[in-house]
């Protein structure tokens, strides 16, 4: 049964730029650099992309982009907050856009240049704090890693989660940045010993638990599914998108509510699946935002592939390895090893394992699971062959 725009539209273009930290280019260059790219390996024509869908952090530049690369009149344009929770929501807006006749053919992407710590939110302790983060930054929750540990040492507490548990996510992501020419980590295998003694970030999360913050960006372009059918690229249709801020949610300190275990990717998970023809059994394989390890165990639950409680559990055996896990996930090596680009590189590598062109590919891959970020308003995709 098709629901609303179930199948409607397709990613056919993908493009991004090399991931480092301290590129010379712009933000706004390397907007420009993985839009082209991305407009080329779809086959279009620039001047053909009517549609931008952007992160809010990237301060509206929709006029610079338009300009610089070279697009037709533009009769679509949004832009999404949240950071980590709107990779997903930008390419779900220019979706919507594209099925519904607002545009003929958007793109969406993330430009990012974080690598020097001095550009990062939290480093500007100085200012004035305001809103919700008057109740949790005065008392020393100042990054996200410590607002992530605290949900991380809450979740060991009650569900037996240990850092074998953690490790387990890091050692798998890093064996698929292994594979990867373009990860970051490509030649930095990773051991158990090395997880072990490395030094603590915000205990009990070490080096090894976090995100590699990145300068680069990517982008995709997304039309109308039956004129993806006459292009270049094989279509990763956009089967099912689903967003959520769930009831009384706070971002990133979600300490406040009944369960603070439980994020935004039930909400979002309850509304994706509705909306789809697979379920969780059906996935072959997934890309789940890692901006720290323990999100991947809590969104293994929150998006159904085992019981409350069970997703530390669950990572045991090798079971997101790529090619004989339960579940190979984060194919690319994802935030924690390929590079941290706010979780836009995850969807990405979903396309890649729908065309059959992952370094870790998934065989016969019917479908891809893509996740944005749980500790904050999210979003999500699931791509179809």
């Amino acid at each position: 049964m098709t629901v609303g725009m179930q199948d409607a539209t397709a990613i056919v273009g993908i493009g991004e730029t090399r991931f480092a930290k301290g590129l010379e280019d712009t933000e706004l260059s390397l907007a420009c650099q993985a839009i082209s790219a991305a407009i080329d390996d779809s086959g279009l024509a620039p001047s053909e992309i009517d549609g931008l869908s952007m992160f809010s952090m990237e301060e509206g530049r929709e006029v610079e982009v338009a300009r610089n690369v070279g697009l037709g009149d533009i009769t679509y344009f949004s832009q999404t907050g949240f950071g980590g929770g709107a990779g997903c929501g930008v390419v779900g807006h220019a979706a919507m856009a594209v099925a519904t006749g607002q545009c003929k053919a958007a793109v969406a992407w993330r430009a990012r240049k974080r690598a020097s710590k001095s550009s990062r939110p939290w480093s500007q302790v100085s200012q004035r704090i305001q809103g919700h983060w008057q109740w949790s930054r005065p008392f020393g929750l100042l990054r996200p890693v410590d607002e992530i540990a605290l949900l991380a040492r809450r979740y060991m507490h009650e569900f037996g989660a240990t850092r074998d548990h953690l490790a387990n996510v890091a050692l798998a992501f890093r064996k698929h940045a292994n594979r990867n020419p373009n990860a970051t980590m490509r030649d930095k295998p990773l051991t158990r010993e090395q997880y072990m003694n490395a030094r603590w970030i915000s205990e009990p999360l070490c080096l090894f638990d976090n995100c590699l913050e990145t300068d680069g960006a990517l982008a995709v372009v997304i039309v109308p599914a039956e004129r993806a059918k006459d292009l270049r690229q094989p279509p990763a249709y956009i089967h099912s998108f689903a967003q959520s801020i769930p009831t009384q949610h706070q971002v990133m300190t979600n300490y406040f509510c009944d369960d603070p275990l439980m994020g935004p990717s039930y909400a979002c998970a309850r509304l994706l699946w509705e909306r789809s023809d697979f379920r969780p059994a059906d996935v072959p394989v997934a890309q789940l935002y890692d901006a720290f390890s323990p999100l991947i165990p809590l969104s293994l639950e929150g998006y159904g592939f085992c019981d409350r409680g069970e997703g530390a559990a669950f990572t045991e055996n090798g079971a997101l390895e790529w090619p004989n896990g339960r579940l190979p996930t984060n194919t690319s090596g994802g935030g924690m090893s390929e590079a941290y680009v706010h979780g836009f590189n995850l969807v990405l590598e979903g396309v890649r394992q729908v065309r059959g062109t992952s370094t870790s590919q998934v065989e016969d891959a019917e479908c891809c699971l893509v996740t944005s970020g749980e500790g904050v308003p999210t979003s999500a995709v699931l791509l179809r062959r």
